[in-house]
This record gives structure tokens, sequence and C-alpha cells, in this order.
């Protein structure tokens, strides 16, 4: 058998245009994962032969595209089932990509042992966490990462609604995030791609598509970016192009934003206080887009113990 490339994969393409096209792969099942997907389809937005295309996503991302994607729509039916006010399953189901609440509940139930109505939402997202503060500290330190309690706000945290305008971000992708030295690596080399394009000083971001409460560390995705105009994007074929480097398009929103300075402990009680104390009580419900970190001045421009950073929940206002 032959491994030549096809026509449409020169032999001169390495492995950063290999990531920035199943990237965009990823980008386009996240935000459409309530629509149908083929194979073919996904391919040609890859520029990929469908062959090609299956075995260089499963070597990427260490599953197939199938397996991706049907984890990725129960992983969010689980964010959904953990709202304040969920919807029913049928309405969860048709929101996460599935043709029917039959379905739906067939393949929660071979991945998490029960149906969807007997799920131990809370038990679950606990035993996330813990995992989750295993993977990033210390046994002495892991207290300090306690999750607030509803009704708690020792930090005295409050939250400015923001509007935001549409916003192109260039990123790099981290795999895997909680790696050490993964996320700081690539910010590094961000940093260094936005300096020669002279869009260093625009906003910096971090997000995940995934919660960390619900999605096992290991398989988060984070994202570290920088808001550029369009005529960055338009720039590619320079000097300074970094085949990496992904482009997404943020649609204007609504935030919930709350500032943090200090250490990861305090960004994840901001985050706790968010989600189980002013959001139950707000007349506001999370919009499908990620959480963000907006960072005060570049990433870890204050190191790595100190972050100076507003989380931005992004919200839309019920029944508006």
């Amino acid at each position: 058998m032959s491994n030549a490339p096809p026509p449409d994969e020169g032999p001169d393409v390495g492995p950063a245009d290999y990531v920035g096209r199943v990237n965009r792969v990823i980008d386009h099942v996240v935000t459409h994962l309530d629509e149908p997907h083929t194979l073919e389809d996904l391919a040609a937005i890859a520029n990929f032969s469908p062959f090609h295309f299956h075995r260089v996503f499963r070597s990427l991302l260490g599953e197939t595209l199938h397996q991706f994607t049907k984890r990725l729509r129960l992983e969010r039916a689980v964010a959904l089932l953990s709202q304040p006010r969920p919807g029913s399953l049928t309405e969860i189901a048709l929101a996460c990509g599935f043709g029917s609440s039959s379905d739906f509940s067939r393949s929660f139930k071979a991945r998490y042992g029960v149906s969807p109505s007997a799920f131990d939402v809370a038990g679950f997202r606990s035993s996330r966490r813990e995992e989750w503060q295993r993977a990033i500290a210390e046994d002495s330190l892991r207290h300090l990462l306690r999750g607030l309690e509803p009704g708690e706000n020792p930090d005295g945290f409050e939250v400015e609604l923001r509007e935001l305008p549409p916003r192109t971000v260039a990123y790099l992708r981290v795999l895997d995030p909680y790696r050490p030295d993964a996320v700081t690596g690539a910010a590094e080399r961000l940093v260094a791609w936005a300096e020669a394009r002279g869009c260093a000083d625009g906003q910096w971001l971090g997000y995940m598509w995934d919660d960390p409460d619900v999605v096992a560390h290991a398989d988060c995705r984070y994202d570290v970016g920088v808001e550029v105009d369009a005529g960055v994007r338009a720039r590619r074929g320079d000097a300074a192009t970094d085949e990496a480097v992904g482009f997404f398009e943020f649609p204007a929103m609504t935030v919930a934003q709350v500032e943090v300075r200090g250490g990861i402990d305090l960004e994840m009680r901001a985050l706790d206080w968010v989600y189980k104390t002013w959001l139950p009580s707000s007349r506001c419900l999370p919009v499908d887009q990620p959480c963000f970190e907006a960072w005060i001045g570049r990433p870890f421009a204050h190191g790595f113990e100190h972050f100076e950073l507003f989380v931005q929940l992004p919200v839309r206002v019920a029944g508006a």
C-alpha cells in the first residue's frame, strides 16, 4: 500500500499544518454540535481526503472522529443537566445533536452506566473536581482548591455585566493542558507570533470549551488566544506565519465579569461563586460559549503563582 499523500497534501506539509487543519474541524464540531456531521464534510473542512483525515485525526486526538463527537455531545449533556434550570431530556438530547431522547438515553447509559434521569450530577462533578485537584496541586496545597458552597462569598466577588462586540481571536490549542509547562509554553509561542505581527498588545484570552468538573482533565482542550483585527488573519502567508495558529470568530455576547487578582485558588473560588451563587439568583442563563480568562496585560505577566485577569462567563438574560 502506498503512503504517498493525496494531491491536496503535498510533501512539504508539516505537523503544525496538520494541527491547524484538525483544529478547524474541532472548532466546527464544537460550534455545530447540535447538527449532523459526515466524515466527508469534515474532511473537506480540513482539506484532507476522508481516508487520510480519519487517520490524522485519530493520531492527533487519540480517538476517532465518531468517538470524539459522541463524547463531546454526552459531556455537553452533563453540563446542561448541571444548570440551575435544565430543560427536558428531549430538549437536552436535541441541543446535543442526538436524533431523539431514546438515542440520547441509550448513548448516555452506555457511557455513564445509568440513564440521564438517574444520573448523580453533583456526585459526578465532585469526583471530577477531585481528579482535577490531584492533577494541578500537591497534597499539602489541595485544601486551597476546596469548592465554595452555594451562598458563600468570602472574597467579596462582584459581577459586572458587559457587552462585548464580535471578535477575531488568534489561538494556539493545548491538548491535556494540565501537563507541566504546556499552557505557558503555548503562551510564550503565541506572544512571539503576535509580536512579529504587531498585535501583542491586544486583549489576551485563555479559555476551555470543556468543563474540568465534567470532562476528564486529560481530555480538556485549552486555547491561548489574542484578539486581532481582520488584517492579521489575512496575512497568513508572511514570514511570521505559524501554521498551528488558528483563528476563531466569536459573536457579540454579554458576559458576567468578575475581577481576580491572586492565585489559582482565588480564580476557582470566583468560578464556584459565579456558578453556584450568583447565576441561580440572577436572571441570567449561561450560553454555549466558553468561560474566558481575560488577562490584564499579557498572559502570566505576573508569574505563575499570581494571576491578574477577569473571569468572563457568557450569559443571556432569561426570556430575552
